[in-house]
């Protein structure tokens, strides 16, 4: 049973509930979610007074079996929450959120050139990766705090914000210094330990999918951020392993509107991880505007046979620059803007 109450309670009603709970003979765990606090009543009996606890300020409802999504949840009449990824930009809100660039950061010339093409065509903010989770350990790991720093180079270069993955939890407050937004990646999505610190500190969190998640569980991951306080997250659909095989991943975009039925979190889709092929990334990103999805999350290289990673999903230079201007048509199809 969950105890959930009106936003704006206090520490004071929420201990107030607890001490019902202790006279019902009963204990009650304290969960400081935002914006709701919640108790969750342990020890569950037929002792349990739930009009006494429904009639008592604060009190916003009594869930006899607790729904799994409770702070990301989306209530009748909420709007999407806009997160914003620097003081120019944001993801959530009528302007669509287009975050490009490199798998993995190579140099600075390849980082500047890439940054200032996404730019140009429109996107708000440039991914690369410092850090690379490889499924083997003989692949290229990325440049480290090295790429960090490219990152912050590029950023000042064109305002553009930056977006990159965060493996570790010792490695959090070091990525939070040089990127605006932190990713969690699909095979760190159940490190409920990652999910814990990055919830700790203020940076936007993009998290991303894992390849085999239900849609509970990938909501759940999210729950284990906002219960730390950070109530900026963008989830991020990247496509699901199935038995498919001309594809990297099968991108499941029905998804997004199911995310907006029942969180108020901003959903972006990867339609590059999402197919593995580029010569799918338009289609694919063009599907997941016309559904719903408040931005994209796509690779772009200024030489995709030479990138040192995920190539082959990669969209040139040219490429994104004609993806962006096909958008706009789709954009506006949903009341969206680019």
């Amino acid at each position: 049973m969950i105890v959930v109450m009106k936003a704006g309670s206090t520490t004071e009603h929420v201990e107030h509930i607890v001490k019902l709970l202790q006279q019902m003979g009963l204990s009650g765990w304290a969960i400081d979610g935002d914006p709701r606090k919640m108790v969750e009543v342990l020890g569950v009996n037929g002792r349990v007074d739930r009009a006494l606890l429904e009639d008592t300020p604060m009190v916003d409802r009594v869930l006899e079996e607790a729904e799994p999504i409770l702070a990301g949840s989306r209530q009748p009449g909420d709007k999407t929450l806009e997160v914003p990824l620097c003081s120019a930009a944001g993801v959530g809100g009528r302007k669509l959120g287009i975050i490009a660039g490199p798998c993995s950061v190579e140099s600075e010339s390849q980082l500047l050139e890439i940054a200032a093409a996404v730019k140009e065509a429109g996107a708000v903010a440039l991914r690369g990766g410092a850090f690379k989770p490889r499924t083997s350990p003989y692949s290229f790991q990325g440049h480290g705090e090295r790429g960090l720093e490219l990152l912050a180079r590029a950023c000042e270069e064109t305002g553009l914000a930056v977006v990159t993955e965060v493996m570790r939890c010792e490695h959090v407050d070091l990525v939070g210094r040089y990127a605006d937004v932190l990713q969690v990646g699909s095979r760190s999505m159940h490190n409920t330990h990652l999910l814990a610190t990055v919830g700790r500190q203020s940076k936007p969190i993009l998290l991303k999918r894992g390849w085999s998640a239900t849609l509970e569980e990938f909501l759940l991951a999210a729950e284990y951020v906002m219960l730390e306080g950070n109530r900026n997250i963008i989830l991020c659909e990247r496509g699901i392993r199935t038995h498919e095989t001309y594809v990297r991943n099968t991108l499941a975009l029905a998804i997004v509107p199911e995310v907006k039925r029942v969180s108020r979190l901003p959903i972006i889709v990867d339609p590059s991880h999402g197919t593995g092929q580029s010569h799918l990334v338009t289609p694919m990103s063009n599907a997941a505007i016309a559904c719903g999805a408040d931005g994209l999350l796509v690779e772009v290289h200024h030489s995709p046979p030479q990138a040192w990673t995920d190539g082959e999903q990669s969209l040139d230079l040219e490429q994104f620059c004609s993806l962006m201007k096909g958008l706009k048509a789709f954009a506006a199809a949903v009341d969206r803007e680019l």
